[in-house]
């Protein structure tokens, strides 16, 4: 081709399309393969249109020669990178006028996060909720910028931990995540790719970076999913997801060691952000970060020019998007018509496969071949804990007094919330001067001084325990009781203060070491087990585009850190808990805290159970089914119930006497040593239970984990002293749990202290605790039906939502797939036609492709919770069944809520209005579950729902649910016989029983049914807080919504549409 100057558009040019190539060498080539490039790909293809010619400058050319030497060309792909010299090649565009793909001036803004930001929000496109530190020098102190333990404050903006502190250098990649104290505190570093890492976890850093100038932005829960973003043109984006570096920092790759991507689908609203970015910085190949959240979508970074590797479809679809870019840039007579075959697609070897099928090529149920698996919806117990603890005492010294006004805004009558380590430590400070120098044993001057001592002494301890401060597990409130009139410090008038306040410490109820173990082992059995056909590879994180997941907690520490451990196992990630937690598991205090719904009918039923103890009539038959063992009031509890009380109390004194003997010689060594010892640094591993035990501490003769003989004493003294009043002589039933839950603990945790009696005192309080706890949730089945009702309304309302959302995208896929099997309006040449190529980009084609049957099910967010979705794009999927969708929704919760689903499970037949229906659960599962005495930790209960796709649409049996339970880690400590229990119990753990059925063989519970049973008990959807809709999208998945769309346009299963 003559080196004319072709920048005339007037000129007609019988000759090929010249495009230059002014990149740094690495950025084309990489690798060995020179084809293994996208670059490469993408340029090789649009050679094959036989329309261009290709010329690389090289980097000698670009780094050496001056720009007039520098090749002529029609259009120009520059971008920068490292030591690329950009305000040369804007000068050489500027001297020859090529057509530029991605314009050059605008590259200067991606190199500052600020002008990104800035420009971002210039065009409306929605980003994080952000803030910036500007420091001229570093360290630089600045007014507007106040760090404290949980929050960063910037120009009065407040971002609370979790937060997100970016360098304003776009090509410094070091970002950090800080974590708050509630969840373990700790910060993560995000770094480029090195090796199999994306990112460290560093427990003890707590303190932002003070040298550089930063970007604070909210941190964004997306499931633990990051979507990658590339444009081609203003009018085609192509999104890949990828397991987040935020979760555990591991790469996943696939059998070539490239990262395993999985291509999604972008809302209507996400295509249109696609098009404003690349129109914002008039950059035509764009790659960005899309995060979402919560229904909506957020840009947190635009890289400039990226390309998507290892993808023969998108290289196939970019290079006819260039290619009409260019032609109609520089050749506009001619036509930009995509040819019938494309040509390089003759001789195109077959494309490999990247191993992702071994997902399994399609959920099959155990009722046959035509069964596919919809959902799993699992209820699960936290799991095993040290035993829950408080201390109540009344405190009269000023110290304390001053303390509670300190924190409360100095308002006399206002009950105050001690939680965060600043807040622990001044009343450890305060403690420390308050507590008398006399041992638990001494005799003091009267009874209620020594217990109050002693009292406060235990306060001291716990603030003490484990050597750091976490509010995950413990907690102070002091409520003021009495008040006098005293004169104002300024002599103005009078004002109350407090004389007299309540202080109520709440400790102990930590996940331990078994409990973490016992969630993550769960989890991997889950994801073995739960998904019939799939084999184990299931649920890797990145196939969630697939298996759509979302897990809930209560807001307890205990139960959030067993979802995390669980999530760990399921998912098999890596590490730390505390970055799992903040990522991957939500909490819902509403639907999984709390009995205040049930609290008066749990009060009669403990009363009433303490009537039938200490009564001789032990059993009183009701009217209703006495032939049945559970119909009785009390039902399970031993007939000598009133015998072992008093055995209970004396085992009771003998194991406190000893441990009483163990804490009096650790007092001893402690009042050795100063009262004013500083606490050591904080211990993560500590802080959150540790994974292993602590074989030092044992072999030392210590109780395990961090509680000393002086708490391990208060724990036995509070249940002695609570138990029985001597002086009213008086049992209080209520407490049985507790010495079961103590005696538990102290076999399966502290056995090497071989504590006499405990196993005697063990057997007691189990045969107690069997009738005693399943009774405190309702004496009779109607009772139990009435308080868990009211226990799990909420939770019932929410399993029946996911289980109506799966059944209408499930009923929704079937209808579009029908349509698009009987379309017969394209004839089979069209339809390679559009399988080979990108249809061309008009208005009326962006608003096809806005309601593509996958996006659909993308936007269709109608759950309570506002839940992200992240949908596998078929045409871009290496996966059998890519429109096969599975919901896994996990709750994790306490023993409370496993009690009361199980009972309105089980009951629920008993209500007025389903007097004629079947128990949802069978005979023998009820007979079972009457003998089953304990839903111990990690029980859980979990509805499958199958679709039937040989029956009709409407046929009630087209859903099927399948009602699995476990007892959880119900094996006594004692067990003697079981091998792998005994090889457990050396690590101070007890293995999970598997499932049971609650249903016959071979019976069929419709969703009809369940939906029928469960509608009286659960929350109305209606009272759920209304979901967030994403933008541009305009409907949910009704009937008349669908039937609209179908009327649209004929679907296909092998049409593409360009924007995905």
């Amino acid at each position: 081709m003559a080196a004319e100057d072709m920048s005339d558009e007037e000129v007609v040019m019988p000759t090929k399309i010249k495009i230059g190539v002014c990149v740094m060498e690495k950025k084309v080539k990489c690798g060995f393969e020179v084809s293994s490039a996208p670059m490469e790909q993408i340029l090789q293809r649009l050679q094959a249109f036989g329309e261009f010619e290709v010329e690389h400058f090289g980097d000698k050319v670009i780094l050496e020669e001056p720009i007039e030497r520098w090749p002529i060309c029609d259009c120009l792909i520059a971008f920068h990178s490292s030591g690329y010299p950009l305000e040369k090649a804007e000068a050489y565009a500027a001297l020859r006028k090529p057509f530029l793909v991605n314009e050059l001036e605008p590259q200067h803004l991606l190199h500052d996060r600020r002008k990104v930001y800035e420009r971002l929000e210039m065009f409306g496109i929605h980003v994080p909720r952000y803030a910036l530190v500007n420091r001229e020098v570093p360290y630089q102190q600045l007014d507007y910028f106040i760090e404290e333990e949980d929050f960063v404050e910037i120009h009065g903006m407040r971002f609370w931990k979790p937060f997100v502190e970016k360098p304003i250098d776009g090509d410094n990649h070091s970002i950090m995540i800080y974590y708050p104290s509630s969840a373990g505190g700790g910060m993560k570093e995000l770094f480029r790719k090195v090796g199999n890492r994306s990112s460290e976890f560093h427990p003890e850093v707590r303190r932002v970076r003070r040298e550089g100038s930063y970007i604070y932005e909210e941190f964004m829960p997306t499931g633990g999913t990051d979507v990658k973003v590339y444009t081609v043109g203003p009018e085609y984006a192509h999104a890949e997801a990828r397991k987040s570096p935020v979760v555990d920092g591991v790469v996943m790759r696939n059998h070539d060691g490239k990262e395993v991507r999985y291509p999604v689908l972008l809302t209507p609203a996400e295509k249109q952000m696609a098009r404003e970015v690349c129109i914002a910085f008039r950059q035509s190949v764009c790659g960005f970060d899309l995060l979402r959240c919560e229904g909506r979508s957020y840009v947190c970074d635009v890289n400039g020019w990226s390309f998507v590797k290892n993808s023969h479809k998108y290289y196939d679809d970019a290079a006819c998007v260039l290619r009409k870019m260019f032609l109609d840039a520089k050749a506009p007579h001619l036509s930009s018509a995509i040819p019938p075959i494309l040509p390089w697609k003759v001789n195109e070897p077959v494309q490999p496969t990247e191993g992702l099928t071994r997902q399994g090529s399609g959920i099959i149920g155990t009722f046959g071949q035509s069964e596919e698996l919809r959902c799993v919806i699992a209820v699960m117990r936290h799991g095993d804990r040290t035993p829950k603890q408080k201390v109540k005492l009344k405190v009269t010294e000023e110290k304390l007094l001053n303390l509670m006004l300190k924190y409360n805004g100095g308002r006399p009558r206002a009950e105050t919330k001690l939680k965060s380590a600043v807040q622990l430590q001044d009343l450890l400070d305060a403690t420390r001067m308050l507590v008398p120098r006399t041992r638990p044993d001494r005799e003091s001057d009267s009874e209620a001084e020594g217990e109050h001592g002693e009292k406060l002494r235990q306060v001291k301890a716990v603030l003490e325990e484990g050597g750091h401060f976490s509010g995950i597990y413990r907690k102070v409130q002091l409520k003021p009781l009495k008040w006098v009139k005293v004169a104002k410090s300024n002599g103005e008038g009078e004002e109350e203060r407090p004389v007299e306040a309540l202080m109520v410490l709440k400790y102990g109820g930590v996940l331990t070491h078994a409990g973490r173990k016992q969630a993550e082992e769960l989890g991997r059995y889950f994801r073995n087990n739960m998904y019939p056909g799939e084999g184990t590879g299931l649920l890797r994180l990145h196939s969630t585009y697939r298996h759509d997941l979302k897990i809930y907690s209560s807001d307890e520490g205990r139960v959030q850190m067993s979802a995390a451990a669980f999530a760990k196992g399921l998912l098999d990630l890596e590490g730390q808990l505390t970055p799992i937690l903040v990522s991957l598991v939500s909490k819902d205090s509403s639907m999984l805290d709390g009995l205040d719904n049930a609290s008066i009918e749990m009060k009669e039923a403990k009363a009433r159970l303490n009537e039938i103890i200490t009564s001789s009539s032990k059993t009183v038959h009701t009217n209703e089914s006495p032939e049945f063992s559970w119909m009785v009031d009390g039902a399970g509890l031993p007939p000598n119930a009133a015998e072992l009380l008093p055995k209970l109390v004396s085992l009771i004194k003998k194991v406190t006497e000893q441990v009483r003997l163990l804490a009096k010689d650790e007092n001893e060594k402690l009042t050795e040593t100063s009262l004013y010892d500083v606490i050591p640094p904080y211990d993560q591993a500590r802080a959150l239970g540790k994974t292993n035990i602590d074989v030092d501490r044992i072999a030392s003769g210590l109780p395990c984990g961090s509680e000393g003989f002086l708490l391990m004493y208060a724990r036995w003294k509070k249940l002695e002293r609570d138990l029985y009043n001597e002086r009213k002589e008086r049992f209080d039933i209520t407490q049985i749990p507790d010495v079961y839950d103590s005696c538990k603990y102290d076999l399966l945790h502290n056995a090497h202290l071989n504590l006499d009696g405990l196993d005697e005192l063990f057997k007691v309080a189990q045969a107690l605790a069997d009738g005693v706890i399943p009774n405190e949730y309702g004496i009779n089945p109607s009772q139990k039906l009435k308080i868990g009702s009211k226990i799990a309304r909420r939770l019932l309302g929410k399993l029946l939502i996911d289980l109506r959302n799966t059944r209408e995208e499930a009923i929704s896929v079937a209808e579009l797939k029908s349509n698009q099997d009987n379309d017969s309006s394209f004839t089979k040449t069209e339809k390679e036609n559009t399988d080979a190529k990108p249809k061309s980009l008009n208005k009326n084609d962006e608003t096809r492709k806005s309601f593509t049957l996958s996006d659909i099910s993308m936007d269709q967010d109608d759950d309570d919770d506002k839940e992200t979705k992240y949908r596998l794009d078929p045409k871009y999927a290496n996966v059998k069944t890519p429109e096969r969708h599975v919901r896994t929704r996990l709750y994790f919760t306490s023993e409370s809520h496993i009690h009361s689903l199980m009972n309105v499970l089980r009951y629920c037949n008993m209500d007025e209005s389903l007097q004629d229906e079947d128990s949802l659960v069978c005979y023998n599962a009820l007979e079972r579950l009457y003998r089953t005495k304990e839903l111990d930790y990690m029980s859980y209960i979990v509805l499958r729902m199958f679709e039937n796709t040989e029956v009709a649409l409407e046929d009630p049996k087209r859903f099927r649910i399948e009602l699995t339970f476990s007892r959880g880690a119900d094996l006594s400590p004692l067990e003697k016989n079981d091998s792998e229990a005994a090889s457990l119990h050396q690590e101070h753990t007890l293995p999970i029983m598997g499932p049971e059925r609650l249903q016959e063989i071979g019976s069929c519970l419709t969703l009809e049914k369940m939906e029928m049973m469960f509608r009286p008990f659960a929350m109305p959807a209606e009272d759920f807080p209304p979901p967030a809709t994403p933008a541009g999208f305009s409907g949910y998945f009704s009937k008349s919504v669908l039937e609209r769309l179908v009327n649209l346009w004929p679907f296909h299963k092998h049409a593409h549409s360009n924007g995905k």
